[in-house]
């Protein structure tokens, strides 16, 4: 490998990433929601086994592990490495009925091209080019033809077919073709796709999924003559979600398949090619999928994450006998070296971190027993691929190629990220230390916990979570208050069985574990709930068009008051990707202006998985009012996820407690706004000795700044109302300021805010920010700029009153009255203040 490539791929070396330029993972794909269906349906990194497919003798089984795939017999526990790219990683084999070769997919950072394998020669041959993301091939039963799934031409998942010889695809084709649904789907695209293929035992006939005109889930089981493409049926109607995998058994009788179900977990279930109503073949709460059978119908493969990693196992069709295959031994394409890396404090005291290690062939390792998970975006310019890591309990033991290899370890916020290269001898453990040094901020700004507000314990990912898993992902990252928030996805509620209303007997001294729940609607806006006394709110969502929930109401204020009538903080999460547009936007039915004048919001996630300057901009405005609404933040990190949005406590909000490390004291430090949210910087502000949250007149005021980063700080300011009054020159590597001086300052409100122009490596978000709470100069002072203020949200009022007005599936006309009155008071009270005149709904009401 080139040395410079080297240097680039080794991102953990790279300083002054300021004008990072941050892309999403397989930009090309043009579907909404990528958080889905990059971890439900494309394949990922994992430790463990991800997909399998059976040799003609129904013994060996060929499958994907680590990003290489692997021979292995059922009866045996030594497995044998087939392919090992370079900076790429290899996915989804089906074996060719004559056990001669195997088709796959591979990832190279860029693009998903489908591959051969030719076994006896160990020949490999790219089938496709173009840069499009190709997933799930299947060779039909003679071998001559391939059918799989490419993004290639739409950028939407289409059902692809071509001609398979000796010199590779010929005719290569869509099958069905594009069409455009006349539904309005939120978290599916407007085009339907076509998924998940697989032949009929004659090779006429190709099972898929597909959603035509289906607004929920990914759709139904098809069929479709290969070569009279307009003869397509529904086999079975069902909502499934990304990986329900259609396969059809060697008798041609049976379909089997994975799927919820109704359920919580993903299990195995059969139908018949008429559609015959399905039966289960498999129980459990945990997840069966990515299932085969074996060329002669008695075994089925399967991929389950009943153990919490992913694990490949067998199990007999008739009397559900089950062998787990397991890679006791390991015969690899490349000489291997052992590293072993201790992790330890300033005190010398072993530390769980997050741990990034990219070995001498570009590709990211793990323990052999530990989740791999990778980051949603990266600069192409810095790296071949998005940022792998996992989470160690030192010590951790990695056999990995020999060879130079780079590692970087972090431990939250408050220690210095560490990073070293190791030369790797092969067939030698090297021992390697890794001690991190703390950069925490001086007491006298706080005494602070640090809280995710915004977790989901499970949400259909690769791994099965649990709230002692849970509890040592938020360990390593140094976070003290993990929040799952219990949240439906369509049909099921993933960790319904897990809420409770005191924190999880999973937690320990130094991390709380706690379970609230996250209110769906897409039309009003997300809710988090914190701290339910008695219940979760059911059905958890609502205004879900084309179903049976579709009515707007309950609006998000009546949900805050049932929440509110338990004791919970509501909190609006993930506000905004781009500053709203009162003006221009297509449609704007976000509640957040109506329930924070009538009282029903007590925080706000500034940062969070949204833009948080464009969230920002509507906070300052809602300051501005004198509404003393809180920052929170939260990842939104789906922690049971291959391909996550996170890692846990990527966004974090720290809360100044005097110390106390409980529920209640976090709590009244969230409400009180005494804190700051961060994904990155450590913010300190005093102004005259008070703290974020506290109250002073107007007037002169001596202010003292602190700043501790764990990566460089573009900008560091002082904002009072909405505009920066005092500009922080930051030298040196911009991770550090002390800094102190006196300001002239009315009324209103003063925070101290970080922000980074692009983004950085080292964060894995879309830039580096930071924000205090504010402290207030006055007592519900109205800034200069509030009747304008005002005149915006009355304005934004305006089209939620229009959107809601628009919907014609609310249940009774009372509902839609309650509806528009609760939205009309609002607008009311904004034009009250716009015109200079007293309103009585505003921050009066104390939230």
């Amino acid at each position: 490998m080139p040395r410079r490539l080297t240097a680039l791929l080794a991102l953990f070396l790279l300083a002054g990433a300021a004008q990072a330029a941050r892309e999403p993972v397989l930009k090309q794909v043009d579907l909404p929601h990528s958080y889905y269906w990059r971890e439900l349906y494309l394949p990922q990194l994992t430790t463990g086994p991800s997909s399998a497919s059976f040799l003609p003798d129904g013994d060996t089984l060929i499958y994907s592990m680590a990003g290489s795939l692997w021979r292995q017999r059922v009866d045996d526990a030594t497995a044998t490495e087939l392919t090992h790219p370079a900076r790429a990683y290899d996915y989804q084999p089906d074996a060719a009925r004559d056990g001669r070769s195997v088709v796959f997919a591979r990832y190279d950072g860029n693009a998903t091209e489908l591959w051969r394998l030719d076994l006896a020669s160990g020949r490999e041959q790219r089938l496709t080019t173009g840069g499009a993301v190709n997933v799930e091939p299947r060779l039909s039963p003679d071998g001559k033809r391939i059918a799989w799934v490419s993004t290639q031409g739409s950028g939407h998942f289409n059902l692809f077919v071509a001609e398979l010889d000796a010199a590779g695809l010929h005719h290569a084709r869509p099958l069905l073709g594009e069409r455009k649904s006349a539904l309005d789907r939120y978290y599916y695209s407007a085009f339907d796709h076509a998924i998940n293929p697989s032949w009929s035992p004659d090779g006429k006939t190709l099972y898929y999924v597909s959603n035509p005109e289906i607004g929920w889930g990914t759709g139904d089981l098809f069929a479709v003559d290969v070569d009279q493409p307009a003869q397509r049926h529904r086999v079975l109607g069902e909502e499934t979600s990304w990986s329900a995998r259609p396969e059809p058994a060697p008798d041609g009788r049976r379909l089997l398949y994975a799927s919820y179900h109704g359920r919580q977990w993903q299990q195995l279930w059969l139908t018949t090619p008429d559609g015959a109503a399905p039966l289960p073949l498999s129980f459990g709460e945990f997840d069966r999928r990515n299932a085969r059978w074996s060329p002669d119908g008695k075994r089925i493969a399967y991929i389950d994450n009943r153990d919490g990693n992913t694990a490949l196992r067998v199990m007999d069709a008739l009397g559900g006998a089950t062998r787990d295959v397991v890679a006791t031994h390991r015969v690899t394409r490349l000489p291997q070296a052992q590293l072993v890396l201790d992790i330890v404090d300033e005190h010398g005291a072993r530390t769980p971190a997050r741990v990034a290690v990219l070995a001498s062939d570009g590709r990211a390792y793990a323990p052999d027993a530990a989740w791999m998970h990778a980051d949603d975006g990266f600069d192409r310019a810095l790296q071949s691929a998005e940022t792998h890591y996992f989470h160690c309990a030192p010590p951790c033991t990695l056999d990995l190629p020999a060879g130079r290899a780079q590692l970087w370890v972090q431990h939250g916020f408050a220690y210095a990220p560490w990073r070293q290269a190791v030369n790797l001898a092969a067939g030698r453990a090297t021992p390697l230390r890794a001690q991190l040094q703390p950069q925490r901020l001086p007491d006298a700004y706080g005494r602070f916990i640090s809280a995710d507000l915004h977790i989901h314990m499970n949400y259909g990912g690769h791994y099965r979570n649990t709230p002692a898993h849970l509890a040592a992902q938020a360990r390593a990252e140094d976070l003290d208050l993990a929040w799952d928030l219990v949240v439906n996805k369509e049909e099921r509620f993933p960790d319904i069985a897990a809420f409770r209303t005191d924190p999880d007997p999973a937690s320990t001294s130094r991390t709380l574990v706690l379970h609230g729940q996250e209110y769906h609607t897409s039309f009003w806006g997300h809710l988090g709930l914190l701290n339910l006394g008695d219940h979760l709110l059911m059905p958890g969502f609502s205004a879900y068009w084309h179903t049976a929930m579709a009515s707007p109401y309950p609006t998000n204020g009546a949900i805050a008051d049932l929440a509110h009538a338990q004791g919970a903080l509501v909190g609006y999460v993930h506000p905004f990707d781009t500053l709203p547009d009162p003006a221009h936007d297509a449609v704007l039915s976000n509640e957040l202006p109506a329930d924070v004048i009538q009282g029903k919001v007590d925080y706000i996630e500034i940062v969070g998985f949204s833009d948080h300057k464009a969230t920002a901009q509507v906070w300052y405005r809602l300051l501005n009012l004198g509404f003393h609404l809180p920052t929170g933040a939260g990842t939104d990190a789906m922690a049971n996820y291959a391909s996550l949005r996170g890692p846990v406590g990527l966004n974090r909000v720290f809360l100044d407690t005097g110390g106390q490390h409980d529920r209640a004291a976090a709590m009244a430090a969230l409400k009180a706004g005494h804190g700051f949210a961060s994904n990155g910087p450590l913010l300190g502000l005093l102004l005259d000795g008070a703290k974020p949250g506290a109250q002073l007149a107007p007037g002169r005021h001596h202010y003292r700044v602190a700043l501790r980063s764990p990566v460089a700080v573009d900008h560091l300011e002082l904002v009072h109302n909405g505009q920066v009054v005092k500009a922080f020159t930051l030298g040196g590597d911009r991770r550090h300021l002390d800094a102190e001086g006196d300001l002239d300052l009315d009324g209103g409100w003063v925070l101290l805010r970080a922000w980074n122009d692009g983004a950085d490596p080292e964060v894995l978000d879309l830039y580096p920010y930071a924000t205090t709470n504010p402290v207030w100069l006055g007592d519900h002072v109205l800034v200069p700029s509030a009747r304008a203020d005002a005149a915006w949200f009355a304005k934004w009022m305006d089209r939620t009153i229009e959107a809601a007005a628009a919907r014609d599936d609310y249940n009774t006309a009372a509902e839609k009255r309650m509806t528009l009155d609760y939205l009309g008071k609002a607008r009311d009270a904004y034009r009250a203040l716009a015109a200079g005149k007293p309103s009585t709904t505003t921050a009066e009401t104390g939230r």
